[in-house]
């Protein structure tokens, strides 16, 4: 009898967010409301700064558009991002009428290379949106003096990145403007959908607020909980449809509860990764500098040169197995969209596309089992030996 199907990822779900959602339901408050703000306090307690402001959204994506929007950005500028990441990064761009300009990544540890960065202003750029690839810090020091040198805006797509720390200190407390994290059903944490914004700065969060929400001053948790009539509200801006709902919001607080322990046992299935695949003819990803933490949203390893299977052959091998995988990401100038937009070319980003060849991310998420990661690394061990 084969082994059951052991996917790429797993949401991690307990007794305790089915309990929670069911609350929630029960509540007879299902959309933004008292659950909404519960967790946005909960995040902000969370990464430890009193000085920010978190704001629950749909999705990252949402959470992405609205902090460029809240900057400002619009037709004629230039925002600078990796080529080696999901659409949704840039996507938000273009919703703006901005251009993206994409770059090369670093080969080590695949995240936005600075040198690239700098070499990409013009005077159009406005903003530069560094991705935490796979959960390991950019370098923001570099990144953070390129936007102070010339007085840009910086928007973290943190989808991976929770928690990651740089230099000891958790992403989201960083000096950029806006920092945008990810609860998708594969996440580190997850609501189903949903995101979250989180800013030191009063009045970009006081924009997105408004933003979320059809561009209206009010809420309807706060118009419709009123002990008088207070049904009024204004239309200040033509706003999107971005808010979170309490339903998925119950269940972040639980899911932001077990965090800790969510995070001990990423590190404990990289580790091991780490340890046994080490043999293999194999590129693994870095790990985090000393003292800092890997988020491991994801484990990608890339396959050596001296490898006989092509990347494409592992995948079918594993999958023979019943094993899943997936490739994170094909980069974006390799998509119809952008490569022809902007006439993008595979030799423009030389080191991002030599890894997407090469790259394949393996099964990591919590309720994986040591059982299950063996029989991953008994396929690896027998298809490249």
């Amino acid at each position: 009898m084969s082994a059951p199907f052991l996917p790429f990822a797993r949401p991690d779900i307990t007794d305790a967010e089915i309990a929670a959602v069911t609350e929630a339901l029960r509540s007879g408050w299902v959309t933004t409301g008292p659950k909404a703000r519960e967790f946005e306090q909960a995040f902000t307690d969370y990464l430890g700064w009193s000085g920010l402001q978190s704001i629950a959204v749909n999705s990252a994506t949402a959470g992405l558009h609205l902090a460029l929007e809240a900057l400002g950005i619009g037709p004629g500028d230039e925002v600078i991002a990796p080529t080696l990441t999901f659409t949704a990064t840039v996507e938000v761009v273009r919703y703006l009428g901005a251009d993206p300009v994409l770059v090369d990544v670093d080969p080590v540890t695949l995240n936005i290379d600075p040198q690239a960065v700098r070499a990409a202003i013009t005077p159009r750029t406005k903003a530069i949106m560094p991705v935490h690839y796979g959960g390991l810090a950019c370098d923001m020091g570099a990144i953070l003096t390129i936007a102070r040198e010339h007085g840009l805006k910086v928007v973290e797509d943190a989808a991976h990145a929770l928690p990651t720390t740089w230099q000891g200190t958790l992403v989201g407390q960083l000096a950029s403007d806006v920092t945008v994290f990810s609860f998708y059903a594969n996440k580190t944490i997850t609501t189903g959908e949903g995101g979250m914004a989180v800013t030191r700065n009063p009045q970009l969060a006081e924009r997105m607020r408004v933003m979320r929400l059809h561009g209206m001053s009010r809420g309807a948790f706060d118009r419709f909980t009123s002990k008088t009539p207070a049904w009024y509200y204004e239309v200040v801006a033509p706003g999107f449809k971005y808010n979170m709902t309490d339903v998925a919001a119950a269940m972040g607080v639980v899911q932001l509860q077990r965090l800790p322990q969510f995070v001990r046992r990423r590190q404990h299935l990289a580790a091991r990764y780490q340890a046994q695949l080490a043999p293999l003819p194999l590129v693994l990803p870095a790990d985090a500098p000393a003292g800092d933490v890997h988020a491991w949203h994801l484990y990608v390893i890339r396959l050596a040169p001296s490898t006989h299977l092509s990347r494409d052959e592992v995948i079918q091998a594993l999958s023979d197995r019943g094993i899943g995988t997936s490739v994170h990401y094909v980069p974006l100038h390799r998509h119809p969209y952008w490569r022809d937009r902007y006439g993008l070319t595979p030799e423009q980003f030389p080191q991002a596309d030599t890894a997407y060849h090469a790259m394949l991310s393996l099964p990591l998420f919590t309720a994986m089992t040591d059982a299950d990661q063996d029989r991953v690394i008994a396929a690896l061990h027998d298809i490249l030996a």
